[in-house]
């Protein structure tokens, strides 16, 4: 016997309801088979939204409407595929079941309240109406089919919205041995019985909880749970693109990554399985042929220490302290006692050595009752100041690093950690269970995304990726991009890919989180409708959660220089040939570098100084080292060299300085080279290498250009212009040969 489970989104039109079928009698011919259904999907929305709106007073007419849409949507296409389907009959037992919903909501809204046990008998009539369609089906194509009651055959102990399932009970009602080995077996999901034959719910998405109960109950040879993924991810592939489908974990893995958060498996889903040993496969509906991932407890060690990483959105994290706790007995006890009281779920649990504080987390919806119940029971010491005001921190994630490996594995815990600093994310409690399976690291809500994406990058993902946002697509930028194009397949080779996510120039630019493609980008950036705005770059990196974000800037533009301080300060690298940053206030020089450490982050200006020779780099280390710089020495501008030489040869400045523009010698205004600026800047940076804190109105210059000259000249006006003081550079050359 083989339990197949089937979600909402697996049943959600004709064509995957029918898929679903398939798979169901493909399994049924070669093994018999029992499925267990999900209602359509977003169709228990719609009903849990009728009773919401009903009692609050609002008007329920279009969630209704879009029930009744969705179930006569696949009953037509189902009708249209085999007309010996009973869409008549279907039609009619969907309006009964809608039109006593809409009485009970009627009432509800008169009075303003609705029982949980009505409730639950509402929630569950999409579970309810799939079977009835899948078993029309299956009686429309001669097979003959047993349909379990879970009210009749699954006893529950709990609430009418949560219970738990008594197997052995239960095993005892299914008996398995009188159902007809021909038939197709059908149940409805998220139901069961309690011991006064009431409706009970096994909580959301409880469908595949029921599939584990069932599959229990008839001792199955496995459970499948097919979704609408290809198994379980080593994390959210809608949050890391290349995410790896694992194909195989065990049971312990399991239950740790669906506890915080994975939402492949219902998180009670294993329970049942693990004393029978049944294995459970989780597959995609539209990928039947997949290999899929199989949880079961004989899995054999395998190179995956880490097998995923979770995010637990939206917990509140307390903390419960004061000198009073030292030594007092029971302190811990009376925390948690108050929480079960009070019927909240305490998460995650961590206790500082000293004992002088607890801290603990809760979702988020259930903290205001927490803090009250806490208040309530340690009134006595709040007032004696025995407990500091218990503290609340709200807005919280859960990420979780799960694997049984990591007990034999060196250095998981660091790696996860560092990944965390790297990409600026404060940590605000740390939590480890006795049987090293798992790590957990409590984050800020907003951060939860990064440090999954960080944490993936970090232990799963041999490749590093960098992600360029480029301001400046002149000269050097271009040449930039072509080097990004041109050196692809090689850095592949080294596991190094590199995507350029914006083109900026000084008027508009373009962006894509998944890197841009470059083969017309100045075309594209042409078009682009986007204005250039540090701001929006700002938004577009936290809104799509880059990791590893380096602002790189080719142009000389002051204005983009003075972004870099809060660039590195907002978490990206920053690389740069543009001098201008280097040579600003010292105060802003460093700025910069404090915002580079604070963030931990890269602040790289190598060719600042002798362009493409590792100058800055050099000096560096050799400070480092512990050397002393008496002097420099050396040739300070590669560009006035060459145009002094083409003056030697007879040349004017004008068509010197041309020619070394054309060669990309200059800077992008040669004036700067000219007026002595670009030299004095690069003597500025080699001055504050060694940590004189000089100005740059400390560097004296005496330009070629004659002061003032070229002020208020376009570049154009300035080489027409220049054969004026011809003859002084002419001078000047024989007086240095001189």
């Amino acid at each position: 016997m083989r339990v197949l489970k089937f979600g909402g989104t697996s049943l959600a039109n004709p064509e995957r309801f029918m898929q679903a079928a398939e798979i169901i009698e493909k399994a049924h011919l070669a093994d018999q088979a029992a499925g267990v259904l999900s209602a359509p999907a977003k169709i228990t929305n719609h009903l849990v939204a009728i009773v919401d709106k009903a009692i609050a007073g609002e008007s329920f007419q279009s969630n209704l409407s879009e029930a009744t849409e969705i179930f006569h949507n696949i009953i037509n296409g189902l009708y249209a595929t085999n007309n010996h389907f009973a869409k008549e009959a279907l039609l009619a037992l969907v309006e009964a079941e809608l039109n006593q919903i809409q009485q009970v909501a009627a009432e509800a809204a008169q009075t303003k309240s609705l029982s949980d046990k009505i409730a639950a008998t509402i929630h569950c009539r999409g579970e309810k109406l799939s079977i009835a369609m899948m078993q029309a089906w299956f009686e429309a194509k001669g097979y003959e089919v047993t349909r379990i009651d879970p009210v009749e055959k699954l006893l529950a102990h709990g609430s009418y919205l949560e219970s738990s399932v008594d197997i052995a009970e239960s095993t005892k009602r299914v008996d398995a041995g009188s159902i007809p080995k021909k038939n197709i077996v059908l149940m409805a999901g998220f139901t069961a019985g309690n011991e006064q034959g009431e409706l009970v719910l096994l909580g959301r998405n409880g469908s595949d909880y029921s599939a584990a109960c069932l599959a229990a109950c008839l001792k199955a040879d496995v459970c499948e749970i097919w979704t609408d993924v290809d198994g379980v991810y080593t994390c959210d592939p809608r949050l890391v693109p290349d995410a790896v489908c694992l194909e195989t974990m065990s049971y312990q893995e399991a239950m740790e990554l669906s506890y915080f958060g994975a939402k492949v498996i219902h998180p009670r889903t294993i329970g049942p399985l693990v004393p029978l040993n049944i294995p459970c496969l989780i597959k995609n509906t539209g990928n039947p042929d997949g290999k899929g991932t199989l949880i079961d407890g004989n899995v054999a060690n395998d190179n995956l220490k880490v097998k995923g990483i979770t995010n637990l959105d939206n917990v509140a994290m307390f903390n419960v302290s004061g000198s009073g706790m030292q030594g007092m007995v029971g302190m811990a006890a009376r925390v948690f006692s108050t929480m079960s009281k009070a019927g909240i779920s305490v998460i995650l649990i961590t206790q500082s050595s000293s004992e002088y504080s607890i801290s603990f987390c809760v979702p988020a919806k259930s903290a205001e009752k927490a803090l009250a119940a806490l208040n309530t029971e340690f009134a006595q010491e709040l007032s004696e100041n025995l407990l500091d005001p218990i503290d609340i921190i709200k807005d919280l994630s859960i990420v979780s690093v799960v694997g049984d490996g990591m007990r034999t594995a060196k250095g998981i815990a660091a790696r996860f950690f560092s990944a965390l600093a790297q990409a600026n994310i404060s940590i605000v409690a740390i939590a480890q269970g006795s049987s090293e399976r798992s790590i957990s690291a409590v984050v800020p809500l907003n951060k939860a995304i990064e440090a999954v994406k960080a944490t993936h990058k970090s232990l799963f993902n041999s490749k590093r990726v960098v992600d360029m946002f480029l301001v400046g697509v002149g000269g050097v930028g271009s040449e930039l991009i072509e080097q990004v194009k041109q050196q692809k397949e090689f850095l592949a080779k080294k596991d190094i890919e590199i995507r350029v996510c914006a083109l900026a120039n000084s008027d508009k630019m373009l962006l894509n989180e998944n890197g841009l493609n470059l083969d017309n980008w100045k075309e594209d950036l042409e078009k682009a409708i986007q204005p250039s705005d540090f701001d929006v770059l700002l938004s577009f990196i936290k809104f799509h959660h880059v990791v590893n974000p380096v602002f790189v800037d080719c142009t000389s533009a002051q204005s983009v220089a003075n972004l870099y301080a809060r660039a590195l300060k907002e978490g990206f690298h920053v690389v740069t040939p543009n001098k201008k940053a280097n040579t600003s206030g010292y105060d802003y020089y460093l700025e910069m570098r404090e915002n580079a450490r604070q963030s931990q982050h890269k602040f790289l200006y190598e060719t600042n100084v002798g362009a493409g020779l590792p100058v800055i780099e050099n000096l560096q280390n050799l400070l480092a080292a512990g050397d002393e710089v008496e002097k420099f020495e050396g040739i300070l501008s590669g560009s006035l060299s060459f145009i002094f030489g083409k003056l030697e040869e007879g040349l004017t400045l004008s068509q010197a300085t041309l020619i070394a523009k054309e060669k990309g010698f200059t800077e992008p205004d040669p004036r700067d080279d000219l007026s002595g600026a670009d030299v004095a800047r690069k003597l500025l940076i080699l001055v504050r290498e060694t940590g004189l804190p000089l100005e740059f109105e400390d560097i004296e210059i005496e330009g070629v250009l004659p002061k003032g000259f070229s002020e208020g000249m376009s570049r154009d006006e300035f080489f027409t212009s220049s054969t004026v003081f011809r003859r002084r550079i002419q001078q000047a050359c024989r007086s240095c040969q001189g």
